[in-house]
């Protein structure tokens, strides 16, 4: 459970402790009415996530009461999105459809007691009747009819003896009420057509208002928590609860902040008119924010819940930048995922004094990656490079391939350029080069300095790859409609080459294309005699920089510099520190590179080098928290102090405690200025390393999810990382990863 309580948990806690629920029960209750997006992820890990942490249950419930726009397929998606992003639901699916005689009975006691009544009015009257903000309504001459009349009408609507809209069914409360929810809402209405599940049983369905709390009623749930635009309709939930007595333990609803991301739309009509009017290739469409498609974009169910709980749970609500949701998958495979060699647009060069071949070893990981494992690489006189990555006129900062600058090919040699090979109409269409055999990676004794290193693959042994690349769907912030679409939010490229090994030997689903960003064997399209990949995201943020080009700068820029993402200039002391983190201090190259390039964190990461020699784990946290805080400050206005960031590392580097421990440490640090050593004394923070002591948590998660065990033991090993998760977050983010990935992997064998 986290250490800061949200809103809703501390509700939660307070109800607990009062003695108003002896259990929690929550409920995810969707409508089946198209692909859930990741506003439904943020619900699901609220409804499922409270229910967890406080040892309740939680219901899955198809609010499926209009069935005009619902569908079996709808169903299976949002059934499908709970499973992938961790949770199970408590029991079978439920269905407010499964509830209707129950939900006509109460309908039927609200007209017995003279507080519901048949409605004949046109929709058009209905509304003009419903007054303003400013002005009070007027009821309806139909409210006077009398009991006896309202139940025989009610009756006949359900058999079907009138058209849609003929009647409708409404609560009799206020007319003049400030709250416009009030002023005698609808119940229930006529639509005679068939129900995905019921048939053609039901001629009448509940409108939301009325089933909701109700089913909620019904199910036993004790917290309903629902989007801020439920808001007003809170009190209709409490006036039908209230006034059908069904104060025993009955539900309480309340609202939190729905998810807004730029760049994106939320609104499932929006989201169906895209998919209906085939702007978008399916609900699965991977510039979609629906979770089948990030699913096949090749997001992984851990940043997507790492995302919604950055986010947090807000009372107001806000719009999030796309950048923090592609932040997360980032850092969530960075860890993860084998780095490989691939060429998009390829330029062949032919190195001429090389003859026959060799295959290179190579890791599959960093060395701040703590994985292993490696394959080799082909290597002939014939190969393959970006063509960006050379230049025949280059600008004075460009410091990759050119007839006068060598190159470093990557976990290879440095080659040289010597000839310069052009089609008729002055296109470069080969590079003739020399490689110098002495300067082998890891046993280059050649002298020869080069500043950068460039991706290749063999000639001969390349596989040819279908590449997608996603960008934004729409160009706008704030899209209204498909006019806002961005038309280059999809690029496809039929013939791009990878290192064979990636398809031969499979190491991973996702990969690092180094210098290019994450990507996916697509799991529809996908085969190995046509692989397909699926861009996930670039190694960094990319979309403001391009819009501010576009806004501010004239004419395009030719880009620069440099290893592992952005390509950009850099000064001689810049390249020098980058070259120091880089090859003396081992940092990833993103992280050289932010170093290199900002006074203030590069005199910042040395000043905390200088208390404490853990060069990467340092790197790590200045490059990205620090940089966060000294965004908009100087150094002398931040809370802490190098030193104490220092002291932070040498906590995580003893296992004292976790890398995400170490997080919510830091943000104390921001907020407070307390020594960390000091803030994981008062919270109780320290790691849990005992087998004793994370072996019960174990057999709690596993007895929890029999049906994930199941599955895992089938063969569906993906699950490992769900049941490490869990119980991660049963420790409160104290166990040490390590021990607990050993115990759950032993104990569910």
């Amino acid at each position: 459970m986290s250490q800061s309580k949200d809103f809703l948990r501390t509700i939660v806690e307070e109800d607990l402790k009062a003695g108003k629920y002896t259990e929690i029960h929550t409920r995810f209750p969707p409508e089946p009415n198209g692909f859930p997006h990741i506003g439904h992820a943020k619900s699901i890990c609220i409804n499922f996530g409270i229910a967890n942490d406080y040892k309740g249950h939680c219901n899955l419930r198809m609010d499926d009461t209009n069935p005009t726009t619902e569908d079996t397929r709808y169903v299976e998606a949002l059934k499908d999105a709970v499973e992938w992003l961790g949770f199970n639901w408590e029991g079978n699916v439920h269905y407010t459809s499964d509830y209707f005689p129950e939900l006509y009975n109460y309908a039927i006691e609200l007209i017995k007691m003279g507080k519901a009544y048949v409605d004949s009015a046109s929709e058009e009257e209905i509304r003009q009747n419903r007054g303003t903000v400013m002005e009070a309504g007027k009821r309806s001459l139909y409210a006077e009819r009398s009991v006896e009349e309202n139940l025989d009408l009610f009756e006949r609507m359900k058999k079907g003896e009138f058209k849609d809209g003929e009647h409708i069914l409404r609560a009799k409360i206020d007319m003049s009420a400030p709250n416009m929810q009030m002023r005698d809402p609808l119940l229930y209405r006529i639509r005679n057509v068939h129900h995905y599940r019921t048939g053609d049983v039901w001629h009448i369905y509940p409108m939301y208002d009325f089933a909701h709390c109700l089913s909620d009623y019904l199910e036993g749930i004790t917290h309903s928590i629902c989007t801020l635009e439920f808001e007003n309709n809170r009190a209709i939930y409490d006036w039908v609860l209230d006034t059908l007595g069904l104060t025993a333990k009955r539900p309480y609803q309340y609202e939190f902040a729905r998810l807004g991301i730029n760049h994106t739309v939320m609104s499932k009509r929006k989201l169906l008119e895209l998919v209906n009017e085939g702007k978008v290739n399916g609900w699965d469409d991977p510039r979609l924010p629906t979770i089948a498609g990030y699913k096949r974009r090749g997001y992984t169910p851990e940043s997507i819940l790492n995302f919604c709980d950055d986010i947090g749970i807000a009372k107001a609500n806000s719009t999030v930048d796309m950048a923090q949701l592609e932040f997360s998958i980032r850092d969530d495979l960075n860890t993860k995922v084998p780095r490989v060699l691939a060429v998009l647009d390829p330029l062949k060069v032919t190195i001429t004094n090389y003859e026959g071949a060799e295959e290179i070893d190579a890791p599959y990981y960093p060395h701040d990656v703590p994985k292993e494992g490696s394959r080799k690489i082909p290597f002939s006189k014939e190969i393959y490079i970006e063509r960006d990555d050379f230049m025949e006129n280059p600008p004075k900062d460009y410091f990759r391939l050119t007839p006068e600058q060598s190159v470093r090919l990557r976990h290879a040699y440095i080659i040289t350029c010597k000839e310069v090979i052009k089609d008729v109409e002055g296109r470069v269409v080969e590079i003739k080069a020399e490689y110098h055999a002495d300067s082998k990676s890891g046993e280059d004794t050649s002298g020869i300095k080069v500043k950068s290193a460039i991706q290749w693959v063999d000639a001969h042994k390349a596989k040819t790859v279908e590449v997608r690349l996603y960008d934004r769907l729409f160009k706008d912030e704030a899209p209204e409609g498909l006019e806002d679409i961005n038309p280059n939010s999809l690029q496809v490229i039929k013939n791009a080459l990878i290192e064979p090994a990636v398809i031969t030997e499979k190491p991973d689903e996702r990969f690092q294309f180094e210098r290019q960003g994450y990507f996916y064997a697509d799991p529809v399209d996908y085969t190995d005699e046509k692989p397909v990949f699926n861009k996930i995201v670039g190694l960094k943020d990319s979309w403001g920089k391009k819009t501010k080009e576009v806004k501010f700068t004239p004419k395009v820029v030719e880009k620069k510099v440099q290893i592992d993402g952005e390509v950009v200039a850099m000064t001689e002391a810049e390249q020098a520190l980058f070259d120091k983190y880089t090859n003396e201090l081992k940092l990833n190259s993103e992280v050289a590179n932010t170093l290199a390039r900002d006074v203030k964190l590069s005199s910042f990461y040395q000043e905390a080098l200088n208390e404490l020699y853990s060069p990467v784990n340092i790197a790590n946290i200045v490059a990205n928290d620090v940089a966060r805080e000294l965004k908009d400050k100087e150094v002398g206005e931040l809370k802490f102090s190098a030193k104490q960031i220092a002291e932070l590392m040498k906590m995580v580097d003893d296992e004292t405690i976790s890398n995400k421990i170490a997080k919510q440490v830091f943000e104390a640090m921001v907020k407070f200025g307390e020594n960390p050593k000091e803030i994981v004394e008062a919270k109780g923070l320290v790691q849990i390393s005992d087998p004793a002591v994370i072996s019960p948590i174990i057999d709690e998660v596993i007895a929890k999810n029999p049906d994930n065990v199941e599955k895992f033991r089938a063969g569906n090993n993906k699950l490992l990382g769900f049941f490490v998760g869990q119980v991660l977050k049963a420790t409160q983010g104290k166990g040490n990863p390590k021990v607990v990935n050993e115990l759950v992997a032993e104990k569910l064998q």
